[in-house]
Order: C-alpha cells, then structure tokens, then sequence
C-alpha cells in the first residue's frame, strides 16, 4: 500500500498538468498540450520501470525478459512496410499473459524503443513504448484475473480491441501534438483517418494469435514453473 501510495503521489503532478492542458486547449486558449503530454508519457514510463525494478526480478527473469523484447522487436522489422499489421502486440501480451504484468509492460516498452533504433527514433517512441507497455500490463493483469487465463477466443477478442486502443493512444499524441484547435471533432478526424490501419492491426493481432498464440503460452508458462519465477 505504502508503495502504490507512493508512486500515486508521483504521479499526481503530470496528471494535473495534463489535465490543465486538455482544459485550456479544449476552450482554445494558448498552450502546449502536447509537451504536457509527453511529460505524462514518459512518467508513467518511469513509474513502470521504477515498479519493475523494486519488484522481485532475478537474473533469470531479466535474461527470459531481455530476449522476449529482442524477439518482439525483431519481428515488428519485416512487418514494418504494412502499417498496422505487427506481430509485436501479439508476443507482448504474451509475454505479459505468461509472465504477469510488470514483465509485459518491460517486454513492451523495451520492443519499442530497440526496434526504433533500426526504423527510426522521435517524438513518437514514447509512445509506442507507453502503448505497447500498456499491451503487456493490462494482458499479464488479465491472466491473474483469470487462474486459468482467458481462453482462445476471448484472448483473440482483447488482442483486436488493442489494436484500436493502441491506435487510440499514437493518435492521442498525433492530436496534442500536431493539431489546432483542440476539439472533439478534431479529435475525430484523427481518429476516422487511421480506422483503417487501426482495423488492419486488430485483425492482425487476432490472425498471429489464433497461429501461434496459444502454443507460445504454454510454452512459456511451462518454462516459468521450470524456473520457478516469481514476476507477481
């Protein structure tokens, strides 16, 4: 508690200033709501890291870790002339779904920001590190929610709505960024023109899941209890 407490307080001041800056923009005043974003961005990245460094990590866990992200990152490389279609989100979630929640968020974020570095680092990296960290955050919380994990077909249902969700947030930081005014319909606008890539990456997500998905769970699973790991 004293911990969640912690990182509440933290986090507390980015949000306040984001909040302030959907405000202002939203009522067409002078401000830089996408600097505020990012700032909230990359907090919420700190606090991942920072919560996945205090938690029980061993050597062995940050070795399976590490290759995990490298594979994710690989694999997002020949896919990267589609836009939309990745097999990244797939294997974050997972690797979140086998090995919990801060695993994912760090298999995530670190598949970003390495595959950057061969297709291009910007603005937009912590982005995708906070989107696809949220990926594997939110999939290892469903797996502890579900003793058994989600079955085939449910897992396939929250793959295709990440891949709208994730679009949602890469088009959040297009919005604050790139767009004025900050409205609603603006907002819209940004949203209708990448629906179609949005679609293509929740059908993705759904297609190399239903291929490999389910088998690389157990896979995973089993070599978790083999190494008697720990992540929750």
């Amino acid at each position: 508690m004293v911990g969640t407490a912690r990182q509440i307080v933290t986090a507390l001041p980015a949000v306040l200033l984001v909040g302030i800056g959907f405000w202002r923009g939203l009522r067409g005043e002078t401000w830089a709501p996408g600097a505020a974003a990012a700032a909230v961005a990359a907090g919420v990245l700190f606090l991942f890291f920072w919560t996945f460094e205090v938690g029980r990590t061993g050597s062995r866990e940050v070795a399976v870790i590490a290759a995990l992200a490298a594979v994710a990152a690989v694999l997002r490389l020949p896919f990267a002339g589609i836009p939309g279609l990745q097999p990244t989100t797939m294997l974050v979630a997972v690797s979140g779904l086998a090995f919990g929640w801060r695993a994912g968020c760090a298999v995530g974020a670190t598949a970003a920001l390495v595959s950057n570095f061969f297709l291009g680092q910007g603005p937009w990296t912590p982005w995708q590190m906070l989107a696809w960290g949220l990926v594997g955050a939110t999939a290892g919380a469903l797996g502890k929610a579900t003793r058994a994990g989600p079955g085939r077909f449910w897992m396939a249902g929250f793959l295709f709505g990440w891949g709208y969700l994730y679009g949602a947030v890469m088009n959040l930081w297009f919005w604050l960024t790139f767009i004025s005014p900050l409205t609603w319909g603006s907002f819209a606008a940004v949203e209708a023109a990448s629906f179609g890539f949005d679609t293509l990456h929740a059908a993705g997500n759904v297609l190399f899941y239903l291929l490999a998905g389910p088998d690389l769970v157990r896979v995973l699973r089993r070599f978790r209890k083999r190494m008697t790991f720990g992540v929750e």
